[in-house]
């Protein structure tokens, strides 16, 4: 008997089973006890710590909601999605209770007197910290609230219902006095009944300008959804005292942000004007800057930004005119703009790419150039006269500069890091700050006392980074003279833990998080000489289920010597004299510059296993290996780009990996699946098209024809036009009748992610089916990217569990090596 024919008749029984299983059950399903335990007992929690570092806020978010919940009808607007009943987004973090614990002492509370069953969102200390201010979301409105950060005894602040469909929702005064916060417009007029009957075809043109943009979802189709966009997005700003007295600021409009003056007696408010467009998404629409006075005065127009749809093509692209206006943290009132000198295009030859405008608007002197950037600019952090942190990037180069400039010295600059921004080794992290006397955030400096006088550029600053390194993750405490640029670290995390700073002020104390391979994250208040510490936060294991399985951080090369890593699970007590176990490797490509940054050691041995609904480390529970963040680097030094030889590396990366296992003696390498989420999933389906390495496949979310996002995709800048080789030969679509290895497609049908439209597992399956391909789609009502239901998530989990026990797990038979290669 031939090998086909022997294959056939091993696969048909499981073919078989699996074909009868999903014609005879209905709705949704449930995986087995173990994976449905950790999705009923899912418990997130997150912290928020006051600016002056005195209370901690945990917040506890709501397990998975039901499918009835997500599938509550959402207008889908300019690339947002809005819950029109209680004028939320979609996207608006939420969490079911809220505990309030004060750092030195030992006393916690939990918020109380909010309605039964409300979840609670954009919560935010107020400047003087005896208040805790959040939006209340219940089904029918948004309500604004405060709460006694010593009592946790919360109290509606207004009858005013907020309007959080879009942009910034509220910010304290200052002076910690007032919330200015946007509200639903008082006198809201009803929408007009939508005609179903046309009053004419719907017309776009461009006159001969180049308009390229990417493939976004949810955009404005007709007349119709400007006026729901119009009705729903525009809100009434209110200056609401906590004597619950609330006053109008300026006219309704559609706002995107508002920023108090540092001495509170401006704001800045960016307000969204027409032309709208039905080709790119609310955040590229016209907007004016304008200042007006505390009490909805206008002071001063700053700018009328057009609309964002003629970009060139590039990822350095940006606007023509003034973009970026900010306040100066460290004076009154202050701000700065940036303006492009090559009109935004990254394809001009130019010295300076921008200049950094500053202008005082109490004395209401000319603006004056504080800063030129060689680079892109990309962040200010503000200090004093003598001291602020310019950050410059060029993604085409991944280069970064970080610049020393002295507001109060416009002529002097001193570049204090030049360096690859990929390359995570050499990264200082991010600045630490501390609120000034405003209430914004500015840079922790410490003079040297005796030399400020004679020597004033004398100055440490603070950094809190990752601290990758060749052992992994150990995240540090940097202190950095700007000067001397003599560095001295502080604090460094210690094995058997991974241990990040979260907040410092320079008085010996510090408050981090704290985790190892088997204690879930906590917070702890130590100093800086290790002698004492109060831990803060109790937190039990979420996931028990888990407890005992084996972590193993594993390293190998690639062919071509290139160093890449990835993190191996084992199942409880497994050892290798116990047999070869079936794999599940799951991974999500990523492209490099550099070889040296591609081949870095990612993550740390001591972080604690985190699983949510996306994670692939279940099937440990289940008798399977888990090979997980599988490095699959995709490199192109110099001027060549990475994806010109997409294939070819990522055929390496996996073999490697599978090479690396077959070495250990873990894997089964007739039973090895590959599988990944959204990029991942495109991956998947390259692997499966263009080898013979892998039993089974799982992709999910994915995008599987480029010509169909041909404007760019993932980081790919050159369009089809100018490369149509990279798009074909990069589409598994192109190869759909090359894949013979099982592939499960899952795609939430209202996928809100740019390029991965339902469509793309759609068409690919039908092209896998009309080439006999064994395979499977599965799309889930109401899910978009990220999938949310109950339901959706214990169904996919059912999906992929049933998928690889049939055609990995007890698969019998395989008709070629792992290391063969389809030609």
């Amino acid at each position: 008997m031939n090998k086909k024919l022997l294959a056939g008749v091993y696969l048909m029984p499981a073919l078989f089973a699996f074909k009868v299983s999903a014609q005879e059950l209905k709705g949704y399903q449930t995986p087995p006890k173990e994976l449905a335990s950790i999705i009923e007992n899912t418990v997130n929690r997150n912290v928020l710590i006051s600016g002056k570092g005195n209370y901690l806020a945990i917040l506890q978010e709501p397990g998975y909601p039901s499918i009835k919940e997500i599938s509550q009808p959402l207008l889908k607007l300019a690339g947002l999605r809005i819950h029109a009943a209680n004028s939320s987004s979609n996207g608006t973090a939420k969490y079911s209770s809220v505990t309030i614990k004060k750092i030195d002492s030992s006393k916690e509370v939990v918020l109380s007197g909010i309605p039964k069953d409300a979840k609670v969102g954009h919560l935010t200390f107020s400047p003087t910290e005896n208040q805790l201010a959040f939006a209340v979301f219940l089904d029918n409105e948004i309500q604004l609230w405060v709460a006694s950060t010593s009592t946790g005894i919360a109290q509606r602040l207004t009858n005013f219902s907020l309007n959080d469909t879009y942009g910034k929702l509220l910010e304290w005064t200052p002076d910690g006095n007032a919330i200015l916060a946007k509200f639903q417009v008082d006198y809201r007029k009803p929408l007009p009944q939508q005609s179903f009957i046309p009053d004419g075809p719907i017309i776009t043109e461009n006159l001969g300008e180049k308009s390229p943009a990417r493939t976004y979802q949810d955009l404005l189709k007709n007349q119709y959804d400007e006026l729901l966009f119009d009705h729903h997005l525009t809100s009434q700003i209110k200056m609401v005292y906590l004597n619950g007295q609330a006053v109008n600021f300026n006219r309704p409009g559609i706002y995107k942000n508002f920023s108090f003056s540092p001495d509170g007696n401006m704001v800045m408010i960016w307000t969204v004007t027409k032309p709208y467009s039905y080709h790119v998404p609310v955040s590229r629409f016209p907007y004016d800057v304008e200042i007006f006075d505390k009490y909805g005065k206008l002071i001063k127009k700053l700018a009328q930004v057009p609309l964002a749809d003629k970009l060139p093509n590039g990822f350095d692209a940006v606007i023509k005119g003034p973009r970026e206006f900010q306040w100066r943290a460290d004076k009154p009132q202050t701000y700065i703009w940036v303006e492009a000198q090559d009109l935004g295009d990254p394809s001009e030859r130019v010295s300076i790419r921008d200049i950094v405008y500053m202008q005082n608007l109490m004395v209401n002197d000319k603006p004056v150039k504080l800063a030129s950037c060689y680079l892109r600019f990309n962040d200010i952090m503000w200090g004093d006269d003598q001291i602020a942190i310019i950050t410059e990037r060029w993604w085409k180069t991944r280069a970064e500069r970080r610049v020393f400039i002295k507001p109060g010295n416009l002529s002097y600059r001193v570049n204090l890091w030049d360096r690859y921004y990929e390359d995570a080794y050499s990264d200082p992290g991010q600045f630490v700050t501390v609120k000034n006397e405003f209430n914004k955030n500015v840079l922790l400096l410490e003079y040297n006392s005796v030399k400020r006088l004679t020597d004033p550029s004398n100055i440490n600053i603070f950094s809190i980074s990752e601290g990758a390194s060749g052992l992994g993750n150990r995240p540090f405490l940097l202190k950095f003279n700007v000067k001397t640029k003599i560095t001295d670290t502080l604090f460094r995390s210690k094995a058997p833990f991974y241990e990040k700073p979260i907040y410092f002020t320079n008085q010996n104390k510090l408050l981090i998080s704290r985790e190892s391979n088997i204690e879930p994250t906590n917070y702890y208040h130590i100093d800086l000489n290790r002698k004492n510490q109060t831990q803060l936060t109790f937190f039990p294991n979420p996931n028990p289920e888990l407890f005992g399985i084996i972590k193993r951080p594993i390293s190998y090369k690639r062919a071509d010597g290139l160093n890449l890593n990835a993190t191996l699970y084992l199942p409880k007590d497994y050892h290798v004299s116990k047999g070869r176990l079936p794999v599940l490797m799951w991974a999500y490509p990523r492209e490099f510059k550099t070889v040296a940054a591609a081949g870095q050691v990612k993550g740390s041995p001591y972080q604690f296993t985190r699983i949510s609904w996306a994670s692939p480390v279940f099937w440990v529970t289940q008798g399977f290996a888990v090979l997980d963040n599988v490095d699959m680097p995709i490199v192109g030094e110099s001027n060549d780009q990475p994806n010109d030889t997409f294939i070819e590396q990522l055929k390496d990366n996996a073999f490697a990996a599978i090479s690396k296992l077959n070495d250990l003696g873990v894997a089964d390498p007739k039973r090895i699946a590959i599988g990944g989420h959204s990029y991942g999933a495109f991956m998947t389906a390259n692997l499966l098209a263009h080898t013979n390495y892998f039993t089974a496949g799982i992709a999910r979310s994915g995008a599987y024809n480029r010509t169909l996002t041909p404007f760019g995709f993932q980081a790919e800048e050159r369009t089809y036009w100018e490369n149509p080789d990279v798009y074909y030969k990069m589409s598994p679509f192109s190869y759909a009748d090359k894949v013979k290895t099982p592939l499960l497609l899952i795609h939430g049908e209202a996928d809100d992610n740019s390029g991965t439209f339902p469509m793309q597992s759609e068409r690919f399956y039908s092209a896998l089916k009309g080439h006999g391909a064994t395979s499977r789609l599965v799309l889930l009502p109401a899910e978009a990217h990220s999938y949310k239901a109950k339901e959706s998530v214990l169904h996919t989990l059912w999906e992929m569990d049933t998928w690889l026990k049939t055609y990995v797990r007890d698969k019998k038979d395989i008709t070629t090596s792992h290391h063969s290669s389809k030609k």
